[in-house]
């Protein structure tokens, strides 16, 4: 889980054209092993903090909407950077627009973020270790039953709004 005291943090691409602030912590983090997100990031895991979008604030240029096909056939929307094609955020179809799923490596300290969750570790790179003391699920969970609820309501609300 995020450090509130690492809050506001900023972040953005690599050519800085585009830059971004957290303005607080996010409600969670997943690693995410799944083979599409290897495929989509050409790593061996998407490392995503889930925050509302009214807790970002764009400091610098506009990101670009490129949609992208998912395992599940609908579409995420990943915005990038216009010049350098960096991926900034995604907002998934589940979660909507109101929610961001800031790639944690655009931080200038990425750092701060570390996973609450590893999630689809059964298809996760066998040289991978996972600490033994880090929640881990072979797919997905029950949102309710591992979010504190403090972010939960969160989520709740920010998909109202």
């Amino acid at each position: 889980m995020a450090n509130p005291a690492d809050f506001p943090a900023s972040g953005g691409c690599a050519c800085r054209s585009v830059r971004y602030r957290l303005k607080t912590e996010p409600m969670f983090v997943h690693c995410c092993h799944c083979r599409w997100c290897q495929r989509e990031t050409g790593a061996s895991y998407a490392l995503n903090a889930m925050i509302e979008m009214s807790r970002v604030e764009i400091l610098e240029g506009e990101p670009e909407l490129t949609p992208t096909p998912t395992n599940s056939g609908r579409i995420q929307k990943i915005m990038r950077c216009p010049t350098c094609r960096v991926a900034l955020w995604s907002h998934y179809p589940g979660a909507g627009d109101k929610v961001a799923f800031i790639r944690s490596g655009t931080l200038d300290d990425p750092d701060i973020i570390a996973p609450d969750i590893h999630i689809y570790t059964s298809s996760k790179q066998p040289w991978v270790v996972i600490p033994d003391d880090a929640a881990a699920v072979p797919e997905f969970y029950d949102l309710p039953n591992v979010w504190p609820p403090e972010s939960f309501e969160r989520l709740k609300r920010a998909k109202q709004g």
